[in-house]
């Protein structure tokens, strides 16, 4: 199945970042409590998903958000089901902003096991692989977590990764593999020598004409992904801002060439839904505007 060549352009070699507009169930509370949406103010998990959609389309609908510094966005599979300004949220995203829809596709993290968080199962993933295609999305995003350095567990993360990303290549989509590193791991650095290790070996097996993508965690060493950065089989690596805060993640970017943003909570520091809309607006825009400039540093 074909990919949108002027989607996969913009992705390989456009200047700007991914917005991670993703956050689902076990976030979603957190992500509303820094909106200024305490729990009190919804009764249900419908009404949970309401508010937050609210709130990204209050972010995607800002002429802050556009094309322009924003390469991509990664959506959550209710928010792909949804719209903003009454058009699908997918072509929404790229028909009115030139912003490249991406959707997350895990279902959330096993209990930790040998220092790793698996991915959970995902339950009917060809037809949700197919409805994405036809929706106009142009990649997956999937995450699983390493908290300590065990090159068992490490490669049983990458594995399963590597597996879906296959999954994701055959049904004409682009996958986002995202194998974080625990910000807080005492053995951080070790854990991404082991890693990224294991991706190279990984990558070897990918064609470079369908290649993937990689978001991974702000490195220890300044520069250490580079090989990653470079690689045939790689489209672009993208970095989550993992708990830093905005002004922390904006810094480890920018020293680190060829990596851009894919941040979703640093995105969204500052922003609540007691702003009007012009102090919405501008705090959206200084906020873009950082990220923007720590990824093409």
């Amino acid at each position: 199945m074909t990919i949108n060549q002027e989607q996969r352009d913009r992705i390989a070699s456009g200047k700007g970042f991914i917005a991670a507009l993703d956050q689902s169930g076990g976030s979603t509370p957190k992500a509303l409590k820094l909106y200024g949406i305490d729990e009190s103010a919804y009764s249900n998990e419908d009404e949970m998903f309401a508010l937050v959609h609210q709130m990204r389309t209050r972010i995607v609908t800002s002429p802050a958000f556009t094309g322009e510094r924003i390469l991509g966005a990664i959506l959550f599979e209710r928010t792909l089901d949804g719209s903003f300004a009454g058009k699908e949220a997918a072509r929404y995203l790229w028909e009115d902003k030139r912003v490249v829809p991406f959707l997350k596709i895990d279902k959330g993290l096993e209990a930790e096991d040998g220092g790793v968080q698996l991915m959970k199962p995902i339950p009917g993933l060809e037809e949700l692989l197919a409805t994405a295609k036809a929706k106009g999305v142009f990649g997956t995003k999937e995450r699983s977590v390493i908290k300590a350095n065990n090159p068992a567990g490490i490669a049983a993360v990458l594995d399963q990764q590597f597996e879906l990303a296959r999954k994701v290549l055959a049904a004409g989509l682009v996958p986002i593999v995202e194998p974080e590193v625990d910000i807080k791991a005492p053995d951080k650095a070790a854990i991404e020598a082991e890693l990224k290790r294991g991706i190279l070996q990984r990558l070897d097996t990918i064609d470079p004409a369908t290649p993937v993508m990689l978001k991974l965690t702000l490195p220890s060493v300044d520069g250490f992904f580079r090989e990653l950065v470079e690689h045939r089989s790689v489209l672009r690596v993208v970095a989550l801002s993992g708990g830093y805060s905005r002004e922390e993640a904006n810094a480890l970017l920018a020293r680190n060439p060829g990596v851009i943003a894919s941040f979703s909570r640093a995105l969204t520091e500052g922003l609540t839904a007691q702003q009007s809309d012009e102090e919405f607006n501008r705090a959206l825009d200084a906020s873009i505007q950082s990220i923007y400039e720590a990824s093409i540093a």
